[in-house]
Parts: C-alpha cells; structure tokens; sequence
C-alpha cells in the first residue's frame, strides 16, 4: 500500500519571493522523498490553492493524507482554517482521509538555524554583548504569541548571548519599536533583529524596515537584521519529523492555554466558536455555509484583517482519521 502524501499547507502571502519560496520548498522535499506524494497548497492568497493540490493527488490515486501545516506557532490559521479547509477536501472527494500534524515550533532544529542566522548577522562579532530581538509575526491568540516568548527564552538558554528579548510585527505588543526601546533600556550597544519567520514576506519586510528607521534615530546603538529561517535542512527533516509523528506518534497538544477552549480574560467569545475555512480567490467552490464546519467544533477560526496578514498558524484542532 502506498504511504499517505505528504500535504504542507501554508497560510499565504502577498509577496511573490514569499510564494515561491514555499513552493520551491516543497518541490525540495519532493525529490528527496522519491516514492512518497508530496503536495503543497495555500488556504488564501497564494497560488496554488489548497483545493487545487488535493485534487492533484487525488487524481493520481492518492486516498489518504497527512498535512502538516507549515507554521511556526498555534494560531488561528491552525486551530481552525486549516482543519475546516481539511475537512471541505474530505468533503470534496469521498474516501479520502486526513491525519493533521502538528506546527513547527518551538523546536531544536529551528534553534539551530536561528542560532546560525545571528551569528551571520553578527560576522564575527561576540554574543555575550549582543542582544536578541526574535520578532514574531503576531496574533489575538495569547497562546500562539506565548509561543514566540518560549522560541526566545530556548534561543537564550546555553548559547552565551547577552540576552533575548521579544518583540511583534503586528496585532501584539510589544511592537518592533518598543522591543527596541527595552533592548535600549536594558543596555544593549549591539542588537540583532532576528525574524521568526519561515520565508520572505510582507511581514519580515516591514520588519526590517521598522529596525531601520528605529535604528536611524538613535546614536551609538549598533541594530544588525538578520534573515529569516529558508528553506535549510533542518527545516526539512523537521518537516519529515512532524509527518511521521502524524502517522505514527502520539499527538498531543496543550490545551490549557487555548482560547477556543478555555475562557481566558478578553477572550471569552471565543469558547466554542465553529470552524470556517479560508476563502481562496483561486478556489470558487468555497463557501462559508453549515456544512464547513470541522468535526472538532470547539476549534474555530477568526477572520483576523488581511491587512495585517496576521497568524501565521495554530495547533491541531483538525480532522484526524
């Protein structure tokens, strides 16, 4: 019997580089897995559309399928867009099933290579009298952006950096600006600005711009930006790790902190909120009826504003079969 296809399903982006960036990366895993279907596909925004993925494997006689959603932390887009647009496929092709995975960090294979892009950032320089800015995309899910805090405090943890600090790009605080004011406070001279981000984009461009504006303004603070994650074999092998563990490990996912179960202070509504899938402009047949719901109803999604392009990605409210 054939394995189930590996399926990546990303959020996302306005940013070409960015698109073709996740689409040059699974290409990557597709040919250094010979004999398992490898498929990826986007829930809004980019091409291609996830619908249009899935029905390409279909067609070449795949039935089952292990997705594994290519974010970093778990937001909304995890929790609930990806599992509801999981669900509209199952739908969309009888006798098809889905196992979903678990997103990508905090992990040590993502330290490595954040630990790798600061010290190219530094080019020589020391650690210990540098400074870290992770800067995280952003979410209104507190749980998805206490998850960038722990990527910060396990990047500081034994690597001799003078310290970490966190710092969003958008929908939470504080802002790029702001961390850069507490790195200042604290009595940083030197201060790499370290995306937590998979790929380029509309967000890790604006946050290097807003580093360099801060940057422009101040005197005797030496501000460095460093690049995002790419496409490095860590990456991969972490992606192959979470595909295994789909189809073979426990999953398990902490709960206790999720907004979509748990009444946390502001958050309140979201209790219980059901599932709804992305619209795709590429992808008519969708809809936003009774019938989108995910079979996990107390895992919703919110419609946050495009215009933020806010969370990247969330955890594991999802069909799994």
């Amino acid at each position: 019997m054939n394995p189930p296809a590996l399926l990546l399903v990303g959020h996302g982006t306005r940013d070409a580089a960015g698109a073709a960036a996740f689409r040059d990366f699974v290409a990557q895993l597709d040919a250094a897995e010979p004999g398992l279907p490898v498929g990826g596909g986007f829930i809004e925004l980019s091409p291609p559309p996830l619908a249009d993925t899935v029905a390409a494997l279909v067609d070449a006689g795949v039935r089952r399928f292990a997705a594994v959603p290519l974010v970093l932390v778990s937001a909304g887009h995890a929790k609930g867009d990806i599992p509801a647009a999981l669900a509209r496929e199952e739908q969309r092709h009888p006798g098809t099933s889905y196992a979903y995975g678990r997103p990508l960090g905090p992990h040590p294979n993502l330290l490595q290579v954040l630990e790798r892009r600061l010290d190219e950032a530094l080019a020589g320089a020391d650690r210990a009298g540098t400074t870290v800015l992770l800067v995280g995309r952003g979410s209104t899910d507190p749980d998805a952006n206490a998850e960038v805090f722990k990527a910060a405090r396990l990047l500081w943890e034994g690597r001799g950096i003078g310290g970490v600090e966190t710092a969003f790009v958008s929908l939470a605080q504080p802002s790029v600006p702001a961390g850069l004011d507490r790195c200042r406070a604290l009595g940083a001279r030197r201060i790499v600005v370290l995306p937590y981000f998979l790929f380029p984009g509309v967000l890790p461009d604006r946050v290097r711009d807003q580093a360099r504006e801060w940057a422009a303004e101040q005197d005797g603070t030496d501000v460095r930006c460093a690049d995002v994650i790419g496409p490095e074999p860590e990456l991969a092998e972490l992606v192959m790790e979470r595909y295994r563990e789909t189809l073979q490990g426990d999953l398990r996912m902490n709960c206790d902190a999720c907004v979509y179960r748990i009444k946390l202070p502001g958050f309140e509504d979201r209790v219980g909120r059901p599932q709804q899938p992305h619209h795709h402009p590429d992808d008519p047949g969708h809809t936003h009826g009774p019938h989108d719901h995910g079979p996990h109803d107390h895992d919703p999604h919110t419609h946050e504003p495009h215009a933020h392009q806010p969370q990247e990605g969330d955890r594991r409210h999802a069909p799994t079969r």
